[in-house]
């Protein structure tokens, strides 16, 4: 007679053995069972257009992709955001912590394809396809136009010139090789890379603290929309390739974003995105002051009285906000795609019950902006001294919740006060352009120009604080 006991054991054993050799294998309908391997392979256009996703894989920078106002953005971004709507695609971000994180998180399934700068090389022709927008940059020199020094044309005029880059970078060994092609001449200053960016290197280039620095082509055009009195037009390196990629195993992929760029990149949509980052000035073309005549300070402060009194908020600071966002203009437009009197983001907006119809309405824009400026001020409502929580709110009215939060986490961890603004927290919305800390495991929205965050905070509290002097509450 068959012992029950031992047949119970098999039973048992081979339910383990099947589960076992199940571990890594996917469920594949109609094809049995493929491995984690041979299902990514099995992945290419058909199979995102049947689960409706495109999914990329990309890098926190000023120009692939960031969060700003609570909207993503960035030039490769966009573009992709354009691809996926042209095949009917919900578009999905993933974020690499760094460009060596790319190929491996594409190969491992991480995403379906590489959307920012992938340099050409023959080496990586082997484990990608390279597709999609295509680009051919050089490193360019940043020298400042408009100063008493003429403008350099020619890499020759370089000897005996002090250039600053950041130490152990491609920056630096293009400008050692350079030295060398000259016969040595040019005065090196390396600078600690963790404690400063070459977006940082601009701006000391453009306010005159340093004479000269190197930065790649397209963060040097981006960077001239902040600063206008650089000149970024001499190359002083060979012209690198530089493309989006996919995996080997998605041909079909490859040909439709290489068709798609084909048919677009001369359209106006497509200008118009390549114009959003690389052309448009990004300054505020608005006076420190406005001259206020008959104790007025704009045509809106019937609206600012009304709508900031429904909120606790003295009116002359939401004229202070309307006049650093629009000047007053109602029918303004920012690079970023804000609009209105208030500057409100569309979807936004929306959010807040708007009608995009009347985005441009000023009693409408300073209704939502009202409250708007209320859900800010409850989101910090655990900092108990309202002058402080008032930076707070501006702050996150200028950059989005988020990065104000990110910058928080970071004040907290360094050993400052999270909910005190100057020399705490704004110390850290500076530092999120820097990699060191946007790539911390605290911040959870990435990269951010801060600098812009930081003057907005102290330019709206210096105008509200002259119009106090100047006009009764």
């Amino acid at each position: 007679m068959a012992n029950p006991i031992y047949g119970f054991r098999c039973t048992v054993y081979m339910a383990l053995l099947c589960l076992l050799l199940s571990c890594g294998q996917r469920r594949t309908a109609g094809n049995g069972y493929l491995s984690r391997e041979d299902s990514i392979a099995a992945i290419d256009l058909p199979q995102l257009t049947s689960n409706k996703k495109l999914t990329i894989i990309t890098l926190y920078s000023s120009v692939s992709y960031f969060i700003y106002r609570g909207e993503p953005m960035g030039y490769d971004y966009d573009l992709c955001k354009d691809f996926a709507a042209s095949l009917g695609l919900k578009l999905d971000v993933v974020v690499a912590k760094n460009e060596t994180q790319l190929v491996d998180m594409l190969n491992n399934g991480d995403g379906d394809m590489i959307a920012c700068n992938i340099p050409v090389t023959n080496q990586l022709k082997q484990e990608i396809i390279y597709c999609g927008k295509e680009s051919v940059s050089n490193q360019v020199l940043i020298q400042r136009k408009y100063s008493t020094e003429p403008v350099l044309s020619d890499v020759t005029q370089l000897i005996g010139k002090e250039i600053y880059v950041q130490m152990e970078t491609k920056y630096e060994q293009r400008l050692l090789h350079l030295n060398e092609e000259l016969g040595g001449g040019i005065i090196i200053h390396d600078i600690d890379k963790d404690s400063i960016t070459t977006e940082d290197m601009i701006e000391m280039v453009s306010i005159g603290k340093i004479p000269f620095t190197i930065a790649d082509a397209d963060i040097a055009a981006l960077n001239r929309t902040y600063y206008n009195n650089i000149d970024v037009n001499l190359a002083i390196s060979f012209p690198q390739r530089s493309s989006w990629a996919v995996r080997k195993t998605s041909p079909k992929l490859a040909t439709a974003l290489n068709d798609w760029v084909a048919e677009n990149k001369t359209t106006t949509r497509y200008q118009a995105i390549l114009k959003r980052y690389f052309e448009i000035s990004k300054n505020s073309k608005n006076s420190p002051l406005l001259s206020i005549q008959n104790g007025r300070i704009s045509a809106y402060d019937h609206l600012f009285k009304v709508y900031s009194l429904q909120i606790g908020l003295d009116w002359r600071l939401m004229a202070s906000i309307a006049y650093q966002e629009s000047g007053f203009n109602n029918t303004a437009v920012s690079w970023a795609g804000a609009q209105g009197l208030m500057q409100i983001m569309p979807s936004t907006f929306v959010g807040l019950g708007g009608d995009l119809d009347d985005i441009t309405d000023p009693e409408t824009s300073v209704r939502l902006a009202a409250k708007y400026i209320r859900n800010m001020d409850n989101s910090f409502k655990n900092i108990d001294d309202p002058n402080e929580r008032i930076k707070f709110m501006l702050a996150a009215y200028n950059s989005g919740l988020g990065h104000v939060y990110d910058a928080q986490a970071l004040a907290k961890k360094y050993g400052k006060n999270p909910n005190i603004w100057d020399a705490n927290v704004d110390e850290y919305i500076l530092l999120k352009s820097n990699p060191e800390y946007y790539t911390d495991s605290v911040c959870k929205f990435g990269y951010f120009r801060g600098k812009e965050t930081h003057a907005y905070v102290q330019q709206v509290l210096a105008r509200y604080e002259y119009y106090k002097s100047r006009i009764g509450y």
